[in-house]
């Protein structure tokens, strides 16, 4: 087997320059001499906005430009950030308000933008900003999940963003009404700030006449087209980039007003603006994730098969529509709604309301993470009530894989599985048999344990086009790939890929990301689609090179195209001991003049998405006294078809599983009633710590994908897709030993101290 070839751990190349401080992020290479921009923000979370007044502001100290919406539109720009919107159930469109760069006669969040000030030094524009004197009247907030409250928008009656439906509602009402057994369920999802390690942050400038904007992004084209658009300009005049990006979980797939604002300045001003975001800035304004509430209910014949399941959800969209906010609980929880259960009948409703809070948008999963959340909890409670195990009843109900290709109830078609035995394998690495022995010994502790499972399954998103470019150079191959890297690896996993499929050594290929002058298109990065699109798209590439370089080797030999053939490693002429690797090909191209060799490009579209899958299973163990809970064991198996890089896989499970814990057990939002966010720093918001962490048990049980040729399958989101309710499932699990009957996350320890209080009550009043 190759040193780099496919399912080999090899080490992440890139790491050398983040670990020792030669990472390029936005704020490393912002261009000599660049201005400041500060934002002015709101402090209220609902009111009416008086203009505002920057007359003064202008003639300070350092003061390029103070600016506010008024003087945006008088210089013509669009001011609409815009967002998608989905088709109602009664086939109008969800509401559509104007999301404006800076807040237009309302402040509708805390933290919304209302001026900017550019000025030669940070300091200088803050000075600035703190002598600006914002006018605003009351109104009342709106924090609550529920419809109705003092309207946000003209557009959206009692706060309704949409009212959106999906499946067969009668037939699974029908099912419900003549089940044997039918167990109802509610189920919170808590808002949770993504927080990636680098904060956002840009910078604009003019180039040549052109503009260039640098945003720490998940893609550039994205940005490009909509930056065009608001500015009114050609796409042609605009170039964007995207330099090392220190995280983004979805939060930076999207644009934001900072970006359209800073890109404006710089054109008016002729000189590089800047901007970085500071941490309770970011928190208060970096689109938030989750903040949902479903009531499900899932019916079951005598046999304990599934036969109906309805879900009613309520979901926070925030103050405004961000860039997909609307398709999260919608299209994207129903790509996964049934899981990998035989369901014959289901029907899901959304309605999103807006609220005095920051916009809600894709967050690491989006939208599975919360279907299988529901799914989850609400077979493990009905395991309980039904008085089965549950992996007995998960077992009951799993697709065959006699049944596949299965198309579920809403319309998506997975190609392959094997559930039961990924669980069974699942159960065995985690001990399961061992768990009472387990529960002995910490009972002995004075201490609860529970265990929890979850079997989940995720529908790869985003764009399904992709597009590998490859240069040939005297040094090497430059390869150039629509996807944008945040931390995955894609440097080394894309090289390691294309070294494999044509021998060149992985340190003699580049990979060129994030720049939209040198990369015509691409889909970014999200919905774990990078892999699995763009090594399809390099193997295409490589076919490409193939072809033409064995056509160029026929020519110069004199045989037919026919007689020379690639191993993956050199080609081979019949009939001769030539046997030139691809780069040394090139070199020949080169020395020919056939510089027209040098480049080659393909492009693809998959037809269908890849579904990854897999078990976790989480042990808790919780102190009586105190609520504190411990994730003491922690496993997962999945299924992820074919992999390249299974050490950097194992790492994007880690990750995953983190996010998934933090949600779980640590990390809380909290508005108070007039929308102050109260959990706008490290000291109020919980985020995880390294002892929070268990270590994880990972393996894999891989069949491959039939929907692209390598039969991969993403996994950059599957950590946090399973971890959100096979650690719930686990607290009820362990609490219910003492009269707890139901959880909501996250589980501090004051909540779970509480809970346990509670339960002791009522037991005392029984």
């Amino acid at each position: 087997m190759k040193k780099f070839g496919r399912s080999q751990s090899v080490k992440r190349v890139e790491d050398l320059r983040f670990l020792t401080g030669e990472g390029r992020y936005v704020d490393d290479i912002v261009p000599e001499g660049a201005l400041f921009a500060f934002f002015v923000r709101s402090s209220q979370g609902h009111g009416d906005l008086t203009p505002v007044d920057l007359a003064e502001v202008r003639e300070m100290p350092g003061v390029a430009m103070a600016i506010a919406v008024e003087d945006l539109i008088a210089a013509g720009v669009r001011i609409d950030i815009g967002g998608s919107v989905v088709t109602n159930r009664d086939g109008s469109k969800g509401a559509k308000p104007v999301r404006p760069i800076l807040a237009q006669g309302r402040v509708r969040h805390v933290g919304e933008a209302v001026a900017m000030i550019v000025a030669d030094t940070l300091a200088h524009a803050k000075d600035a900003a703190e002598s600006v004197w914002l006018e605003i009247e009351d109104r009342p907030a709106k924090v609550d999940l529920a419809i109705g409250g003092e309207a946000l928008h003209q557009e959206a009656a009692d706060n309704r963003a949409f009212d959106w439906g999906l499946g067969d509602a009668d037939a699974a009402q029908d099912a419900i009404e003549n089940a044997a057994h039918v167990v109802r369920v509610n189920v919170p999802d808590n808002r949770i700030i993504p927080n990636s390690i680098e904060p956002r942050g840009c910078y604009a400038e003019m180039q040549e006449g052109r503009l260039h904007v640098a945003v720490n992004g998940q893609g550039v084209w994205s940005t490009k087209k909509d930056v065009a658009k608001a500015l009114v300009m050609d796409t042609d005049d605009l170039r964007v980039t995207n330099p090392d990006v220190g995280g983004g979980f979805g939060m930076k797939a999207f644009n934001y007003p900072e970006t359209f604002a800073v890109a404006f300045a710089a054109r008016a001003l002729g000189r590089p603006v800047r901007w970085m975001s500071e941490r309770t800035e970011a928190m208060l304004t970096d689109n938030a994730g989750r903040d949902l509430v479903t009531q499900a209910t899932i019916a079951f014949d005598r046999d304990l098969k599934i036969t109906g399941y309805s879900l009613d959800t309520i979901a926070n969209m925030g103050a405004y529509n961000s860039g997909f906010a609307q398709n999260i609980q919608t299209e994207l929880f129903s790509k996964v709604l049934t899981g990998t259960y035989h369901i014959p009948a289901a029907y899901m409703r959304v309605q999103g309301i807006y609220t005095n809070t920051t916009p809600v948008d894709a967050y690491r999963g989006a939208g599975r993470p919360e279907a299988i959340f529901v799914l989850e909890r609400v077979i493990d409670q009905a395991a309980k009530e039904l008085g089965v195990t549950a992996a007995e009843l998960r077992r009951r109900n799993f697709i065959r894989p006699d049944q596949f290709p299965y198309t579920t109830p809403t319309g998506v078609t997975y190609d392959v599985g094997e559930f039961a035995a990924l669980m069974d394998r699942a159960g065995a690495a985690a001990d399961v048999a061992g768990f009472d022995a387990r529960r002995a010994a910490s009972a002995k502790a004075g201490k609860l344990r529970g265990v929890g499972i979850c079997y989940y399954i995720e529908s790869i998103l985003g764009d399904p086009s992709e597009t590998t470019t490859v240069e040939f150079t005297t040094d090497g191959a430059v390869m150039f790939v629509g996807t944008q890297s945040n931390g995955q690896g894609h440097e080394t996993v894309y090289a390691q890929f294309m070294s494999d499929q044509t021998g060149i050594p992985a340190d003699k290929i580049e990979i060129v990301q994030g720049d939209s002058d040198r990369i015509a298109k691409g889909g970014g990065t999200g919905g774990s689609r990078s892999v699995t699109v763009q090594n399809t798209a390099t193997l295409a590439a490589v076919e490409v090179m193939v072809s033409a370089f064995g056509a160029f080797l026929a020519e110069a030999e004199g045989v037919s195209a026919d007689d020379v053939h690639f191993d993956d490693e050199r080609f081979r002429v019949a009939g001769s001991n030539l046997s030139p690797t691809m780069l040394e090909v090139a070199d020949l191209a080169r020395d020919a003049g056939r510089v027209d060799l040098l480049r080659h490009t393909a492009k693809i579209k998959l037809q269908n998405r890849s579904f990854p899958n897999g078990c976790h299973i989480a042990e808790v163990e919780v102190e009586q006294d105190t609520g504190v809970t411990e994730v003491a064991r922690y496993t997962v198996v999945d299924d992820f078809g074919n992999l390249i890089n299974p050490m950097l896989v194992a790492g994007q499970v880690h990750g995953g599983v983190a996010q998934g814990l933090g949600q779980a057990l640590t990390e809380r939002v909290v508005f108070d009633e007039d929308a102050q966010l109260l959990t706008a720093t490290f000291m109020d918001y919980g985020m995880p710590r390294a002892d929070d962490m268990p270590m994880i048990t990972f393996k894999t049980r891989g069949t491959p994908s039939l929907y692209n040729p390598m039969g991969m399958k993403g996994c950059g989101e599957a950590g946090t897709v399973g971890a959100l309710a096979a650690i719930t499932n686990a607290m009820l699990d362990a609490l219910s030993e003492v009269g707890v009957k139901d959880v909501e996350m996250p589980f501090t320890p004051h909540r779970v101290w509480q809970w346990m209080e509670e339960a002791k009550g009522e037991r005392a009043v029984t």
